[in-house]
């Protein structure tokens, strides 16, 4: 069954076919590690670990790369401003290696609590500069460089399809740019390449190289990292869509102008999260950490599973509340599938299995539409007729390899609220003590809040009976 993906560059879906048969190149843009990464940022890595696990499940053989931003990346998009690295060091009294170590240590931290695969090549950018100064020296020698007091910048002018990721009107923004932040710099769409250091500051983070001291620019670190590892051209590339107009549109210049090779053929763009309306972001102070998931006593998988209830090219509003329903769900669906494992029973039609299986790949290859496969899952686990729960046990883990939830790892006694644990053992002792009236009380007090207890011979079962 082939798999469709929408693809910014074109703004449709579009069949997906590999460059190399069997084979993926994949490269994301990995976090910027001066600060603690939030909900907003955690979408983009369960997006793209849906991905891989998507193009795994189609028998592609995937090689994914992501970076790690610990030098180059100024406060101001117009590569103006401060290093975000240099910047959080002065401020905690730290060094810049410090501070990177430490962000990138509780990011990793994060993706493992929801359960996100650790890429297959993880490359700091501080690790590549010699591959940063190379790719600047290919570029220059194709005549599309400049230089000024402060860098060497890329010139948008010789690029004659310079924007066409965003779709950008370069002429209007020409017209309109009446101030540059830069006076040097000839366009206001031009973008450094390579920042020297100031002379009257001492970087923490700097490199001799053949146009003087200094440090790369954010933009050419992805495109040199993701060439080393997967080539001139890539099959797909992801990142959140606040990197289209300016991150991903540079690196297309730097690449094709190196190459002359179209750089990427697939790019693919997740949404972002908002608060309220807005988008999530640290400059607004309307973020979320893990910490405060953890903080809430809200397991991270809910956010995992709030994930997958909307499409990753939507926006999904973030509420505690829509968040605290994820997990009620989540631990709804554990208990049925915990129950689906320990019974046996009834006939099974393989041909009803298939549909199952048929349906679920249709929509996982349909751009990742996680929303209906999700969807699906839950009408499996209501369906009363012709698969065993046996099978429906067979068929959930198989969905869960999309989904990454660790469904097969689940164990009731985990998944059960404190106060509900507290009334199924006062029950036990009232029946050890032969008190069956209150036994029944409780029975029926657990009834209201939506659980069933069965008394069986290997001990008790508990069942949710209203999802």
């Amino acid at each position: 069954m082939k798999i469709e993906l929408f693809n910014t560059m074109g703004r449709k879906k579009q069949e997906f076919k590999s460059i190399m048969p069997g084979e993926v190149r994949l490269y994301a843009c990995g976090p910027t590690v001066y600060d603690y990464a939030h909900i907003g940022h955690f979408r983009a890595y369960v997006f793209v670990d849906t991905l891989v696990k998507i193009l795994e499940y189609n028998k592609f053989k995937v090689k994914h790369v992501m970076n790690i931003t610990d030098v180059g990346h100024l406060t101001d998009d117009a590569d103006q401003g401060e290093d975000k690295v240099e910047k959080k060091a002065r401020k905690e009294g730290k060094s810049a290696w410090e501070i990177a170590d430490y962000y990138t240590e509780d990011f990793f931290d994060a993706m493992e609590k929801l359960n996100v695969k650790t890429p297959d090549i993880v490359c700091k950018a501080t690790d590549h500069i010699q591959d940063m100064i190379n790719l600047v020296k290919d570029i220059e020698k194709n005549g599309y460089t400049y230089e000024t007091s402060d860098g060497i910048y890329f010139d948008t002018s010789q690029l004659n399809d310079y924007g066409k990721l965003a779709g950008l009107d370069i002429e209007g923004l020409r017209e309109g740019a009446r101030v540059n932040v830069n006076p040097e710099k000839k366009h206001p769409t031009d973008f450094a390449l390579w920042k020297f250091s100031p002379n009257n500051k001492k970087r923490q983070m700097e490199w001799d190289s053949p146009w003087g001291k200094g440090f790369p620019g954010w933009h050419i670190e992805c495109t040199a990292m993701s060439m080393r590892y997967l080539g001139e051209t890539l099959d797909i590339h992801t990142g959140g869509i606040d990197h289209i107009p300016v991150h991903h549109t540079n690196e297309i210049a730097q690449a094709e102008s190196a190459t002359g090779k179209r750089y990427v053929n697939y790019w693919l763009h997740n949404n972002f999260i908002t608060v309220n309306g807005e988008k999530m972001s640290k400059s607004k102070g309307n973020f979320h950490t893990m910490k405060d998931i953890e903080n809430r006593g809200i397991d991270p998988m809910a956010v995992r599973y709030l994930f997958l209830t909307a499409n990753y090219r939507t926006q999904l509003n973030f509420t505690w509340k829509s968040v605290k329903a994820a997990e009620k769900t989540l631990d709804t669906l554990r208990e049925h599938v915990k129950i689906l494992q320990e019974e046996k029973k009834g006939g099974t039609n393989l041909e009803k299995v298939r549909k199952y299986k048929n349906q679920f790949l249709a929509y996982i290859n349909d751009d990742l539409n996680t929303p209906e496969a999700i969807s699906l899952m839950w009408k499996l686990i209501r369906e009363e007729k012709g698969i065993n729960s046996e099978e429906k046990y067979k068929l959930i883990l198989e969905f869960d390899k999309i989904f990454g939830l660790n469904l097969d790892k689940i164990e009731i006694g985990k998944i059960l609220s404190i106060e509900i644990k507290k009334l199924i053992k006062e029950r036990q002792t009232a029946r050890k003590n032969k008190n069956y009236e209150r036994a029944d009380e409780i029975r029926d007090e657990l009834k209201k809040m939506g659980y069933e207890i069965q008394d069986t011979k290997k001990g008790i079962k508990v069942r949710r009976i209203n999802s």
